[in-house]
C-alpha cells in the first residue's frame, strides 16, 4: 500500500467532482437538497440514536462495503437491501453506506436502496471535499454525512458543519489524531468518529480510539471505528469509555450479519 494513498483517493475525487458539476451544476444541486431537505420526508435522528447508549449498553454502526484500497473486493455482490434489512433486524443503530466508486466499488443508489428498506438512518460514507457532495447527500436522502478532518481545512469544516444543520444532515466528524481533535473541537463537531485506521497508510492500531477517548470534551460523543471484530474488541473500548461502534468488514464477511450484531451486542450471558 503507498504511503500517500489518501492523497491519490482525494486527487481523483476533486477529479470526479468537476466531470459532475459539468452534467449538473452545484446551483442545481442546492435547489434539489434544499427542496429535499423541506420535504416532509421523515427525518431519522443519527445523532440521537447514538447520543445514549442501547438496550444492551452499546450502539452498532452497520456498515454496508464492498471493497477496500487495503483488502480489494471483500462483498462485490452484496445487495444492499437485504444487508439493510438484517442490519436492522439484528439491533443495529444506525447504517453506514460508503458510496465512493473507485476504490470501495459504492455507490449513491446502494445508498438508497439501503435506506428505502430500513427505518434505520442512514450515514454516507465517502471523502467529502465540497459542498457539492453536502448538497448531493440531502438530496438523495441521507440523514447523516461523514466529514474527516485530514483532507479538509478548518474553514472547510467548520463551513460544511454549518451547511449540514441547514439542510437537516447530522455529521460524523472523523479523526485520528490528537490534531485532528483538536481542530474537530475548534470547530464545534460533536459526534466524533475514533478512526483506528491511518488513511495514509491503512494500517490500523486498535489503541488509537481508546487513547484519544479521553481527550474528548464534555459533550463530545465518540464513535470507534475500524479493525473492530468481536465482543472482545467491544469490551476493550466500553472500558475506556467508547459505547459507540461503526463496524464494516466483519460485517459484510459474516454468514448472517444479524446474529454477527447480536454477538457483538450481547455477551454469552444476556445474548438474545
Amino acid at each position: 500500500m503507498t504511503s500517500n494513498f489518501l492523497n491519490i483517493i482525494v486527487n481523483n475525487k476533486q477529479e470526479e467532482i468537476k466531470s459532475i458539476k459539468k452534467i449538473v451544476p452545484e446551483e442545481t444541486a442546492r435547489v434539489k437538497a434544499l427542496s429535499r431537505s423541506g420535504a416532509p420526508r421523515e427525518k431519522r435522528s443519527f445523532f440521537n440514536n447514538l447520543a445514549q447508549p442501547g438496550p444492551a449498553g452499546i450502539n452498532i454502526i452497520a456498515e454496508i462495503k464492498r471493497a477496500s484500497p487495503s483488502k480489494g473486493l471483500i462483498a462485490p455482490d452484496l445487495n444492499p437491501v437485504d444487508l439493510a434489512k438484517e442490519y436492522e433486524q439484528g439491533g443495529a443503530a444506525a447504517i453506514s453506506v460508503l458510496t465512493e466508486k473507485n476504490y470501495f466499488k459504492g455507490s449513491l443508489d446502494d445508498l438508497i436502496r439501503a435506506r428505502e428498506s430500513t427505518n434505520l438512518p442512514v450515514l454516507r460514507k465517502d471523502f467529502i471535499i465540497s459542498s457539492y457532495q453536502i448538497y448531493e447527500s440531502a438530496a438523495i436522502g441521507a440523514d447523516a454525512v461523514l466529514l474527516i478532518v485530514r483532507i479538509l481545512s478548518g474553514e472547510q469544516l467548520k463551513d460544511y458543519l454549518s451547511l449540514c444543520r441547514e439542510l437537516g444532515l447530522d455529521a460524523l466528524v472523523e479523526i485520528h489524531s490528537e490534531k485532528d481533535l483538536e481542530n474537530a473541537s475548534v470547530s464545534g463537531a460533536r459526534l466524533i468518529g475514533i478512526n483506528n485506521r491511518n488513511l495514509s497508510s491503512f494500517e490500523t492500531d486498535l489503541s488509537i480510539a481508546v487513547r484519544l477517548v479521553s481527550m474528548l470534551a464534555p459533550g463530545q460523543i465518540p464513535i470507534a471505528a475500524s479493525g473492530i471484530k468481536d465482543r472482545i474488541d467491544i469490551e476493550k473500548n466500553l472500558e475506556a469509555g467508547i459505547n459507540n461502534f461503526l463496524i464494516g468488514e466483519s460485517l459484510v464477511r459474516a454468514k448472517k450479519a444479524s446474529d454477527f450484531i447480536k454477538s457483538l451486542l450481547w455477551t454469552n450471558d444476556y445474548r438474545e
